[in-house]
């Protein structure tokens, strides 16, 4: 075991829970309508709660546990039994496995509660604990096992070195499903639906800004080369996905916004992640510019299509999501990381295609599997607030309380 690469993944594990909580909850927080504030922070608090006890109790086996089949992880360890401070032979040869369990757990929280953001200010409370339990266990354990736990998308060779497809490309796609499902909120298109306070979803992009490099860099499992690799890699994605965004909204609309810059920076933390270790600054340049151009041009076209994804997860992390794997395709470059592969740009033509078919698998899956989630808790508590409590405000209809008295 060595104390320094141990430190760096607790270190990591803590910067993604402030990813989480204050992070994301500051970041949907400020996007939503006043009244629904204390509400969507709510989200991503309790789906920490709850996916880090469902996580110890079985998520982590199903994902990580020995393999069934290369779909699945078996129940050897549910409850952590057989998890101890030893390090895995697999899981960070160099830590002990249950600081492994941790950093993997703050992945499987983050996740669903990126979701949120597509039915914010519309779910059920018990909806929305009972969608994410699912979710985690239904949807982001077999993926992950898919990539990181010796599933059959690793045997083929597909590389997602901190969450595209575990991650974003799972969220993104389950983002439009939820939309879709639960339809738009009351008045889109034609009340006055603004963010209600810029300066918290500010706070949040820097509290996300800042854990994300927990997020890639501790992917790594250590204080090496990797985890520098995946920090430079990380910082230089989102200062050019912030710009492209600046640059394409000045031409667009003819005025630069504090909110663009904002999500041009979140988009290219979201479409670096799964190369992150995998490539050198000027390829994580060329991700972030194409970041910040397509995840904009992905939310100005949502409103042709009708649906109603609240704070653009789909076009922030299922684009981000797409976009990042396949570029791993193109620029992954063993000369940067011996463990990777070469992409196409560096003589290599396999890789491509493995990451077009993680792409496609993660995708149908999780819109099937999140569409079968949505169907059960509809039948079951139900999915939408009536229209008198959306109108009051999830706050006081969910919550009887208020962010502001």
């Amino acid at each position: 075991m060595d104390g320094a690469d141990t430190a760096w993944v607790l270190v990591s594990s803590a910067l993604v829970l402030a990813m989480i909580v204050p992070g994301l909850a500051l970041f949907y927080g400020g996007l939503v309508r006043s009244k629904n504030v204390l509400g969507t922070i709510m989200h991503s608090l309790v789906i920490l709660c709850l996916v880090s006890l469902l996580w110890v109790l079985a998520g982590y086996s199903l994902a990580f546990g020995p393999d069934t089949g290369g779909m699945i992880g078996g129940l050897d360890w549910v409850g952590l039994e057989g998890v101890g401070t030893a390090p895995h032979a697999t899981y960070g040869p160099t830590i002990p496995h249950q600081a492994f369990m941790v950093f993997q757990l703050m992945f499987a929280a983050v996740t669903p509660a990126l979701i949120t953001g597509a039915f914010a200010e519309r779910m059920k409370f018990g909806a929305l604990m009972l969608f994410a339990g699912l979710w985690s266990l239904w949807v982001y354990a077999p993926i992950a096992h898919w990539l990181w736990g010796g599933g059959w998308l690793a045997g083929l060779g597909a590389l997602d070195f901190a969450g595209g497809a575990v991650v974003h490309l799972s969220s993104g796609v389950s983002a439009l499903v939820c939309a879709l499902v639960l339809g738009t909120r009351h008045g889109y298109g034609t009340d006055y639906m603004a963010p209600h306070n810029l300066p918290m979803t500010l706070l949040g992009t820097g509290l996300l800004w800042f854990g994300w490099f927990g997020f890639n860099a501790g992917s790594a499992l250590g204080a090496n080369e990797v985890a520098v690799v995946a920090v430079v890699a990380t910082h230089t994605a989102a200062v050019s996905g912030a710009l492209m965004w600046l640059a394409v909204e000045w031409i667009h609309r003819g005025t630069p916004t504090v909110l663009g810059v904002a999500s041009g920076a979140v988009a290219g933390l979201a479409t670096v992640t799964p190369a992150a270790g995998y490539i050198g600054p000027f390829s994580a340049l060329v991700i972030g510019l194409m970041a910040g151009g397509l995840s904009y041009a992905a939310i100005i076209s949502k409103g042709k299509f009708g649906y109603d994804d609240s704070l653009d997860v789909v076009g922030i992390h299922g684009v981000g999501g797409v976009v990042g794997l396949l570029a791993v395709g193109f620029f992954a470059s063993k000369a940067v990381n011996s463990s990777g592969a070469d992409g196409l740009f560096f003589g290599s033509a396999g890789l491509l295609g493995a990451q077009a078919l993680t792409v496609a698998a993660v995708g149908l899956f999780s819109a099937g599997m999140t569409f079968v989630i949505l169907k059960v808790v509809d039948r079951t508590v139900g999915l939408r607030v009536t229209a008198e409590e959306e109108s009051m405000g999830l706050d006081l209809s969910q919550h009887n309380e208020r962010a502001y008295s």
